[in-house]
């Protein structure tokens, strides 16, 4: 059997499949547009034959919840954070329109706290819950574009 690669985990009846956390950088540009890379985050082997990052300082975390059909207009992220999806489906949009989706499990780099921002609508009959990580100054994330 050869090696699995570090994007795999083992199921109970001990098969390789894949898995990833996936990941989309939302980041301001030299021209001063938000733009994003789609990717992962950075998964090795760690204990009890799990995947894990590494560790990722953080400020402070909040959870929040925006009822069904909820929208907002055009902002920059307020600080550096993650944002992870617990529940509903939402499209983000950059002015120079580039689209994307985020889903429940997806997380989202926000990077872009200066420049011509973004905006997002909630796409399915679900309330969008998240946590909000407000990342440690300078503190690296392990994101790999793919």
């Amino acid at each position: 059997m050869s090696t699995p690669s570090p994007d795999t985990v083992a199921t109970e009846q001990n098969e390789r499949v894949h898995t990833v956390i996936r990941c989309v950088r939302l980041f301001t540009g030299a021209d001063q547009q938000s733009h994003i890379q789609i990717g992962r985050l950075d998964l090795t082997p760690g204990r009890n034959d799990d995947l894990v990052s590494a560790a990722i300082s953080s400020s402070h975390v909040t959870a929040e919840e925006t009822a069904t059909g909820g929208t907002l207009a055009w902002h920059t992220a307020p600080v550096r954070q993650l944002v992870v999806t617990l529940a509903g489906t939402l499209v983000f949009t950059t002015r120079d329109a580039e689209e994307f989706t985020l889903a429940p499990g997806d997380v989202l780099l926000a990077e872009d706290t200066v420049g011509s921002g973004h905006q997002w609508r909630l796409v399915n009959d679900d309330p969008w819950r998240r946590l909000y990580i407000v990342l440690a100054d300078g503190v690296d994330v392990p994101f790999v574009a793919d």
